[in-house]
């Protein structure tokens, strides 16, 4: 039979509401009466109710995270490897955490007020009035791979990880470098291309009208942009993906061509993903430590809860070029 709040109060000697303080209130107990609470709770192998002890904290100790990303799954891999930053964070923790995508969050549960979390973490691009609906139900809130003002942020560092694949194409003799930009989350979008112009122009590399491409995130639409890019006058001799996914089609659309990579034509991507090792040649990626985004926007959501001021508005996780045999 499971030991009760009574059980723990005539072992210890002290009160059942004493006993409830002690677990949902402890700071409010003397040392030495918690002492005698925890030893009786261990004899008897005693474990609080976890729903009571939220009720008198008025908290749940709960928190979400939800991918806001359209069309997007838990299985997502970008998103995946922050999870488990998340997840192991959370598992160190006495937070229950819950996972979901942002359309399904809406659609499963009408309301805030009972899907019942303390915080909510938002991967990718979290509409503002999202924000502000968890933020009047006084739900704390974390971005991660996004930035909006007066929120805490974890990003990655995309100016410096494409300034490293500039670097290196240009170290390698390349003039024409182009980058092709999918129409992925508005922010990462806008750091990358904005940080390409940026480090061209720093290394007297001009971008005209064919430096650049906009595309849909899939291959069948980086392949075509990159059939049309490829095909152009004076075609790049290096071609920079926005992302892994964008950099395979252009892998594609150079086969057709019948170029040789590296030697025809160079060819960057970005995040890592594992879509770098099935190519072939083998991509040359900026890597994105996605797990420590993920144990760093925990933290930042759990300091929040725990009430500390001292959060700092933007986190960014440095980024690094991890170099294969297609550039």
């Amino acid at each position: 039979m499971n030991a009760t709040i009574y059980d723990v109060s005539r072992l210890s000697g002290v009160s059942t509401a004493t006993v409830s303080r002690a677990f949902s209130d402890p700071e409010r107990v003397r040392p030495a009466t918690r002492r005698k609470v925890y030893e009786a709770a261990a004899v008897l192998h005693y474990q609080p109710n976890a729903i009571a002890r939220a009720m008198a904290r008025q908290r749940t100790d709960k928190i979400a995270y939800l991918i806001c990303k359209k069309g997007a799954t838990i299985l997502d891999e970008f998103y995946a490897g922050i999870c488990d930053g998340i997840m192991r964070t959370a598992n160190r923790s006495d937070y229950q955490l819950l996972v979901s995508t942002e359309e399904d969050w809406r659609l499963t549960v009408s309301t805030l007020q009972s899907k019942q979390i303390d915080g909510v973490i938002l991967g990718g691009d979290a509409p503002a009035e999202l924000v502000s609906q968890f933020q009047s139900q006084n739900v704390a809130v974390v971005l991660v791979n996004n930035r909006l003002a007066g929120v805490p942020c974890v990003v990655a560092d995309e100016e410096g990880g494409v300034r490293q694949g500039v670097e290196l194409l240009a170290q390698r003799g390349h003039r024409r470098i182009s980058m092709l930009v999918g129409r992925l989350n508005p922010y990462v979008v806008r750091e990358r291309y904005s940080a390409f112009l940026a480090a061209m122009g720093e290394r007297g590399l001009s971008v005209g009208a064919g430096g650049a491409r906009m595309c849909d995130a899939d291959v069948e639409s980086a392949t075509a942009a990159a059939l049309d890019l490829l095909k152009g006058k004076d075609r790049p001799t290096a071609v920079f993906g926005a992302n892994d996914v964008i950099a395979a089609g252009v892998i594609k659309a150079a086969r057709r061509l019948g170029l040789r990579l590296p030697e025809d034509l160079a060819v960057m991507g970005y995040d890592d993903s594992t879509v770098c090792a099935m190519l072939e040649p083998e991509l040359t990626s900026v890597h994105i430590d996605c797990r420590q985004m993920g144990e760093l926007a925990a933290a930042r959501l759990m300091a929040l809860l725990d009430g500390q001021s001292d959060i700092p508005p933007l986190t960014v996780v440095p980024t690094q070029l991890r170099v294969r045999r297609s550039v």
